[in-house]
């Protein structure tokens, strides 16, 4: 697997799952929201915080319907939603950049469209997001690779030949710097159909590649668990406050306690995964010896007897002949008189 460097971290294989925390338009236009989910993210822990660029005459045609179930968006056109929330000046993406370098969080946005781009690489972005709706749109992964920076590459509603190509996209322009992240595409996502189960089968079939999960479920333990299957990158929908009005991912977020909720069982699981060897680790020597048994004397045995098997028993602690030579015991005689009860040793016979 490569590892991919992304500022002063590392995802891949032996490093610390990368948490993104994505605000979306949840800065409703606004540069000190916008710094308030850059600061609240980085409180919580997270690695990266990102948001998304478009122009809703770019992205959709006016008639598009929406395909989402949260906030307060029905009946409307992608359009409309789109369009609330679609004049973030370039001064205000250098303004968020900034002030994260300065708390010490990596900023980045979703590109929507080839202008984004543009938009992206002005301010000095250090990676990329590709959504899951434009897995097969070439042309924007073309643009983006061409950036030669690490490409977060969303894998939702796609199939693998489709992956395939992408991916195949984006190498064939010399990027070799590509993150997949297993996703389900739909808003929210029930816990039935999350399929944590695909992030091993990515891992086999794109094994040069780290494989993450874009969460959409409304529960903050799910990664968790995609970490317990491989994942070694995180994203997950993040507001500073669910009852904000403007973005209907303000009610698909999770909120701050929530964001550290998640970062905390993250590192709980990666603790909690271990080696891939099976040996006594060091937690357990105290009880490798208290726990096992030995063959132990069940009566008084007089010194030069031949032992029988009704003589002998097995009990804790470990610290002596253990069970499995039992056998090899019956038949030989004692070098001096043992008590019952007594933990046996060779030295004794």
């Amino acid at each position: 697997m490569r590892t991919i460097e992304v500022g002063n971290k590392k995802i891949g294989e032996g490093n610390p799952t990368y948490i993104v925390a994505e605000a979306g338009v949840n800065h409703n236009g606004d540069i000190e929201l916008a710094k308030r989910h850059i600061r609240e993210a980085h409180l919580a822990g997270a690695d990266a915080i990102k948001f998304q660029i478009y122009k809703a005459e770019k992205l959709v045609t006016q008639s598009a319907p929406i395909y989402w179930k949260v906030g307060n968006d029905e009946g409307k056109t992608q359009y409309e939603v789109f369009s609330k929330i679609h004049n973030f000046p370039i001064e205000f993406y250098r303004a968020c950049i900034e002030y994260a370098n300065e708390i010490g969080i990596t900023f980045f946005c979703t590109p929507f469209d080839l202008e984004a781009v543009d938009v992206m690489e002005k301010i000095g972005v250090k990676l990329y997001k590709v959504a899951s709706g434009d897995i097969t749109y070439h042309q924007l992964l073309k643009k983006i690779a061409q950036t030669d920076k690490p490409i977060i590459l969303s894998t939702g509603a796609s199939t693998i030949g489709e992956i395939e190509e992408a991916v195949n996209i984006i190498e064939k322009e010399g990027n070799n710097q590509i993150i997949l992240l297993h996703c389900t595409l739909a808003y929210p996502t029930p816990q039935k159909d999350i399929n944590l189960n695909m992030i091993p089968i990515l891992a086999r079939l794109f094994q040069q590649y780290p494989i993450g999960l874009s969460d959409h479920t409304f529960d903050p333990f799910t990664p968790a668990l995609a970490v317990m299957l491989g994942a070694k990158i995180i994203e997950k929908h993040f507001t500073v406050d669910k009852n904000l009005e403007g973005s209907s991912d303000h009610k698909l977020g999770v909120d701050p306690f929530q964001m550290k909720q998640l970062v905390e069982s993250v590192r709980l699981a990666e603790k909690s995964l271990g080696q891939e060897l099976k040996r006594a680790d060091e937690a357990e020597h105290p009880a490798l010896l208290m726990a096992r048994r030995s063959v132990v004397s069940a009566k008084n045995i007089k010194k030069g007897t031949k032992i029988t098997k009704e003589m002998l028993t097995c009990k804790r602690p470990g610290t002596g002949i253990p069970p499995k030579f039992l056998e090899i015991l019956i038949g030989r005689s004692p070098k001096k008189d043992i008590l019952e009860d007594t933990t046996l040793t060779w030295e004794m016979f």
